[in-house]
C-alpha cells in the first residue's frame, strides 16, 4: 500500500487522479528500472512516498539520486514513488527482486491502489530475453509494446503513427501446433500477469519492452527510455543527442564504475 512521506505531519497526501503511472517490471537485465532512474535523475522528480509491500525483498540504501553531500545520506528502500504534477507523473520504482510466489498478491495490490488513487494509466517498462526470441520477432526492430483493450480505444492510433510494433502472440505447442498463440514474456518477471489482470480489470496499461541479454544493459536502457520518450514526450530530444540529455544518477557510478563513459556524468 501507498505509504506518503509526510505521513505524520501537517501536509495532505498527494493526489494522483488523472495522472499517468509508470514503473519497471523487474526483468532481464533490470532494464526497466534502469530506464526509470534516468527518468526519476533527468526529471529531478520529487519523493513523495513508498509503495509497503511484503512481496518484495527487503533493501536499504543511501539516496540514489543524490546531487550533494547534503542529501547523499538520504535512505531509500525497495519501493518509492516519486511525482511531478506538471507532467501528471508518478512513478513507482522498484529496487529489489520479488518473493518467491509474491507476484500475484503484489499485482492484487499494485492494482487495487492504481484504482483508489484514480490514476489514469500505468505503463510499464520490461524486457525480456532475447534468445527465446521466434523467429518472427528476430524481424526489424527489438522493442515492442502492448496495450490493455481499454487503453487501445484511447493511444491505439497514436502507436500506429509511431510505426510501433505489437508484442507477437508466440504458438502454445511449438513443433506441434501453429493455430493456439499465446503471449509468451520469458524473462518479463510480472509483465504477463500485470497486463492480463489490468486487461480483465479495465486498467488501462501498455506495456513497453525490449528484447535483451544479461550484461551490460546501460544501452538497453537509453533504448528504452527514448522509445517511451517517442511517445509520452517526456523530455524534448533529438537523434543525434538522444543519450545526452538525460541524466545519469549518482548511484551508477557504484553500480557500473569505469563501465559508463566519464561525459555521461
Amino acid at each position: 500500500m501507498f505509504i506518503p512521506c509526510d505521513r505524520g505531519g501537517d501536509s495532505a497526501a498527494p493526489e494522483f487522479k488523472g495522472f499517468t503511472l509508470l514503473m519497471p517490471a523487474v526483468s532481464v537485465g533490470n532494464v526497466g528500472q534502469l530506464a526509470i532512474d534516468l527518468v526519476i535523475s533527468t526529471l529531478d522528480m520529487t519523493k513523495v512516498g513508498y509503495f509497503y509491500t511484503n512481496c518484495l525483498v527487503p533493501m536499504v540504501g543511501n539516496n540514489p539520486y543524490a546531487t550533494a553531500e547534503e542529501n547523499s545520506t538520504e535512505l531509500s528502500i525497495n519501493a518509492e514513488v516519486y511525482s511531478l504534477p506538471s507532467k501528471k507523473l508518478v512513478v513507482l520504482q522498484i529496487r529489489s527482486p520479488f518473493i518467491k510466489n509474491k507476484y500475484r498478491p503484489f499485482c492484487e495490490t499494485l492494482l487495487a491502489w492504481v484504482k483508489s488513487s484514480k490514476c489514469a494509466r500505468v505503463v510499464l517498462l520490461s524486457s525480456s530475453h532475447a534468445y527465446q526470441r521466434d523467429d518472427e520477432q528476430l524481424l526489424g526492430t527489438p522493442l515492442r509494446y502492448l496495450l490493455t483493450p481499454d487503453l487501445e480505444k484511447a493511444v491505439g492510433g497514436r502507436m500506429k503513427e509511431l510505426n510501433w510494433k505489437e508484442m507477437e502472440k508466440v504458438a502454445a505447442y511449438p513443433g506441434i501446433s501453429d493455430t493456439d498463440k499465446v503471449l509468451h514474456i520469458p524473462g518479463g518477471g510480472i509483465t504477463k500477469l500485470l497486463f492480463t489482470e489490468s486487461c480483465s480489470e479495465g486498467i488501462q496499461m501498455a506495456v513497453l519492452l525490449k528484447f535483451c541479454s544479461e550484461g551490460d544493459n546501460i544501452p538497453d536502457a537509453f533504448v528504452l527510455v527514448n522509445y517511451l520518450n517517442e511517445w509520452l514526450q517526456l523530455i524534448k530530444s533529438e537523434v543525434s543527442t538522444v543519450r545526452s540529455k538525460w541524466k545519469i544518477p549518482s548511484s551508477w557510478r557504484l553500480l557500473f564504475g569505469n563501465g559508463l563513459p566519464p561525459a555521461l556524468f
